[in-house]
């Protein structure tokens, strides 16, 4: 009888001690180590075994987005505990043509390669992770990783899908996610997407937002339907997208317009028939990416839970404070919200693991104050107690 009551005691101290709030925060990247002058755009997807993969721009120069890049990447398998090295897992081959927008406004040299954008997927039916990435802004590639991350395969060119928008829009400039994209429950693969004619500042302007989409676990790939355009509004660019408890859509759009408020649109497939944009009293949007994940979902859970993060900052468009927000009624109100840091931060994705722990992964600090140019790249892994909790 004792050996029973000692069983269930340290049964119900464990719980206990699952249900304390933590936090803990690991730098990954940092600016200056490995030959690279800065780490930036940063995404990260749990895997179906719970392996994370934390993957980002390596950029040569601090010069900006056209300079030489890298797609970089780093792998745990205990939840995030201990990371593997870092490693590229983009080996662009033979002399690349530099995007004419960036020579044209004078953003980069002819022989500079940029890898751009990259976003995954991980597989919810298998050890499959889909990435996608864009070089020089102007082509788009897939490949896709079998063993959970750990190699990749030959990447497939699939800029002819991004070809299909030219009757709608004449674009000079493509960009995937960044981020990550999504699985709907019919299994469709799906990443949000922006296209620019590169005739605006920094050649990324102006611009327009939709998706791409494979039903066939990425061996092709279709359009959606364009969801907004400059000038309504002004300049949308870096798009998440979240699959409701009702089989709908939501996308949650940067952008440079009054109010200075996150965008939304819905779609009952995540590719067509979106609505018109809704701007979120309760999102501020400092002009700058954001991320969206779901975090629980009934009947499987007791309720169904989205999170959004991204620097919240009302006030003008410095990217500090990036705050994670929860949502309990799929996106339409956010009660929950609470600062994971406060300072100079900005960039940011979010994974959720099969263990329901979450993860953010966040540019932060700063090299050099007349700039925007973070210090590191760092993952913080918190439950939904901390985040629930009372600061």
């Amino acid at each position: 009888m004792k050996r029973v009551i000692s069983v269930f005691a340290l049964f119900f101290a464990a719980g206990a001690l699952a249900d304390e709030p933590s936090l803990e925060k690991t730098d990954l990247f940092h600016a200056g180590h490995e030959g690279y002058a800065l780490y930036r755009i940063p995404g990260i997807v749990a895997t179906a075994r719970g392996s994370l993969l934390a993957y980002c721009e390596a950029r040569r120069s601090a010069s900006g987005d056209w300079g030489t890049i890298d797609v970089m990447l780093r792998r745990s398998t205990d939840g995030g505990a201990t990371w593997s090295p870092q490693r590229k897992i983009v080996d662009v081959q033979g002399p690349v043509q530099k995007n004419p927008v960036a020579l044209a406004q004078g953003l980069a040299k002819s022989d500079e390669v940029t890898v751009n954008n990259p976003v995954a997927i991980a597989d919810r039916n298998s050890q499959a992770v889909h990435f996608l990435y864009c070089l020089e802004y102007a082509r788009c590639f897939y490949m896709r990783s079998d063993d959970d991350g750990v190699t990749f395969s030959e990447p497939v060119e699939i800029t002819p899908t991004f070809e299909q928008f030219r009757k709608d829009y004449d674009w000079k400039v493509l960009a995937t996610g960044p981020g990550h994209g999504i699985q709907l429950e019919n299994g469709r693969l799906l990443v949000p997407v922006w296209l620019s004619t590169g005739t605006g500042g920094h050649a990324h302007r102006p611009s327009c937002v939709s998706v791409i989409y494979s039903d066939d676990s990425g061996k092709t790939w279709h359009r959606g339907d364009i969801v907004v355009a400059h000038p309504h509004p002004v300049n949308p660019s870096e798009t998440v997208a979240v699959q409701l408890a009702d089989g709908r859509v939501m996308l949650n759009i940067r952008h440079e317009s009054e109010p200075r408020l996150r965008g939304g649109s819905l779609s009952p497939d995540g590719a067509t028939r979106w609505s018109e944009v809704r701007f979120d009293a309760q999102l501020p949007e400092p002009v700058c990416m954001g991320s969206m994940v779901r975090l629980s979902r009934r009947p499987n859970d007791e309720k169904d839970r989205i999170l959004f993060v991204n620097p919240h900052n009302p006030k003008n468009r410095d990217r500090i404070n990036v705050t994670v927000k929860l949502s309990e009624d799929e996106g339409q109100t956010w009660a929950v919200s609470r600062s994971l840091e406060p300072g100079v931060s900005g960039y940011s994705d979010l994974a959720v693991g099969p263990d329901k722990s979450i993860y953010c992964f966040y540019e932060r600090g700063i090299v050099d104050k007349s700039h925007y140019r973070p210090k590191s790249l760092c993952v913080a892994k918190f439950n939904l107690t901390w985040l629930e909790a009372r600061e």
